[in-house]
């Protein structure tokens, strides 16, 4: 039963909430209110809506833009499930994350360190490590294509080893090496400006406090810095994860299109590919929800492991 007082100043009933009763919800304006409702229907539209397109698609048989579609169901999935092509897509990206992404995020920890115990230069060296993130694609591709290939820098430094002559976009061994390193390259000094940006925060006091007691550079590296910074260093994980995962056709289509045979197909140039070239929007899609479906897992994954101990 709902009590009414009266408040000392106007003398109006007001109801005193009894004891355990749930808190009155505030009305949808406080919830969402005006300033939030452009951004609210602009993130609908343009961000669900296109997800919402891909789950749908994959359930359709469309060959192509001017086509009418029809409804496969799971044949789609099917198709794509049966296809030795995905599975070496798939197994590429996973090598692709789990060999780049560790090396990536590690040296960006590394460098970022460095960075942050103010050496001589420190600010420009910023600068410099944020340069290949201003570099386009095509730029980037133009310059390893470049370095790799048979009559490249790479090869003319390994003559005096007489390891000279291999080409490295040309040879199912290494293409795939080739790819990650183009991408560890894009990534690593990226990644280690934003993770600069969180270790200034750290305390300098403790750290100086550290070194008295006899801390070495590595100890404070990562028993003081990773720790505190580990939260926003899954930040950044998950951001060069769903790089690799998501953007890495651009990079295989301008050094490989996929070969040697699939040795450098993933999943996204994949999705490319059989859109694209091969107009099977359906089978694209398909592949789409896979990719969907991993990029939530691997999220969920990082978060789990580099969630805050602190």
């Amino acid at each position: 039963m709902t009590v009414l007082e009266a408040t000392p100043t106007t003398g109006r009933p007001v109801s005193a909430r009894p004891p355990g009763a749930r808190p009155r919800r505030s009305p949808l304006r406080e919830r969402f209110p005006g300033l939030a409702l452009p951004a609210l229907i602009w993130y609908a539209v343009f961000m669900i809506g296109p997800v919402v397109a891909i789950f749908v698609i994959a359930f359709l048989r469309w060959p192509g833009m001017l086509e009418t579609p029809s409804f496969a169901g799971l044949d789609n999935f099917r198709t794509v499930f049966a296809d030795a092509t995905f599975w070496a897509a798939l197994g590429n990206s996973a090598v692709q994350i789990v060999v780049g992404l560790p090396i990536m995020i590690v040296l960006a920890f590394l460098l970022a360190f460095y960075v942050v115990q103010k050496p001589r230069g420190h600010r420009v060296l910023r600068y410099i490590l944020f340069i290949p993130a201003l570099i386009s694609a095509p730029a980037t591709a133009m310059v390893f294509y470049a370095m790799l290939n048979p009559d490249g820098l790479v090869n003319g430094l390994l003559a005096p080893l007489g390891l000279a002559g291999n080409a490295w976009l040309a040879n199912p061994s290494t293409a795939l090496g080739a790819i990650i390193a183009v991408e560890l390259w894009s990534g690593i000094g990226y990644s280690a400006v934003l993770i600069a940006a969180r270790l200034d925060g750290v305390d300098t006091e403790i750290v100086q406090a550290a070194r008295v007691d006899g801390a070495s550079d590595w100890r404070i590296a990562w028993r003081m810095y990773w720790p505190i910074a580990r939260d926003f260093i899954g930040v950044v994980t998950m951001l060069q994860f769903l790089s690799l995962l998501f953007n890495s056709a651009q990079t295989v289509l301008l050094l490989t299109q996929g070969g040697p045979g699939t040795s450098t197909m993933t999943l996204s140039y994949l999705i490319y590919s059989k859109a694209f070239v091969e107009t099977d929007l359906g089978y694209s899609q398909a592949v789409g929800v896979v990719l969907f479906v991993l990029g939530l897992l691997g999220m969920w994954l990082i978060r789990r492991t580099l969630r805050a101990t602190h």
